[in-house]
């Protein structure tokens, strides 16, 4: 399988909410090409509602399989990159799980509904990457629609409650 890996930074906010549920949220905000000198979690800013952190760096993998999502994504009016963050019990409170450049590894990712997903701009940098990733790797495959198999006029007979289906008798 073809894959690359580049290193990008993310940037975090943790703003406070005005909310009986939650005093505060954390919310993905900027990814950046390559990785700082800054340690893991430093402190960028900060204000009486907001903290705004250094998560730190974090390996994004770009997969040969993967080149039709990506070149819709760099299509796209905002190319983007998805960064996922996991709720932990070791301070500061989260910690960074993944960053894509694949929306559906992305929308994958939103169906446990425990991680924050938020789609954030895809630096230029790692759209020039992507893009020579996309160019040499992508295959070109044909839509195909599926068949359905033709409805047995069995299967759609009416049956008396509680009598046997077909599959059951046996």
């Amino acid at each position: 399988m073809v894959r690359e890996t580049a290193e990008v930074g993310v940037i975090v906010e943790r703003r406070a909410q005005k909310s009986p549920w939650a005093d505060h949220a954390w919310v993905p905000v900027a990814v950046l090409a390559g990785a700082p000198a800054a340690a893991p979690w430093t402190v960028l800013d900060q204000t009486a509602d907001l903290t705004r952190y250094y998560a730190g760096t974090i390996e994004i993998e770009f997969f040969g399989t993967d080149t039709t999502m990506y070149r819709e994504n760099l299509r796209s009016q905002r190319p983007s990159l998805w960064v996922s963050l996991r709720h932990t019990d070791a301070s500061p409170g989260v910690s960074l799980h993944l960053v894509t450049a694949d929306p559906s590894d992305a929308e994958a990712l939103t169906e446990t509904g425990t991680d924050i997903i938020e789609a954030v701009s895809m630096p230029v940098e790692i759209q020039h990457r992507l893009a020579a990733f996309v160019e040499p790797h992508h295959v070109e495959r044909p839509f195909i629609e599926r068949k359905r198999d033709r409805a047995s006029p069995e299967a759609l007979a009416k049956r008396e409650p509680n009598s046997p289906r077909r599959g059951d008798m046996e």
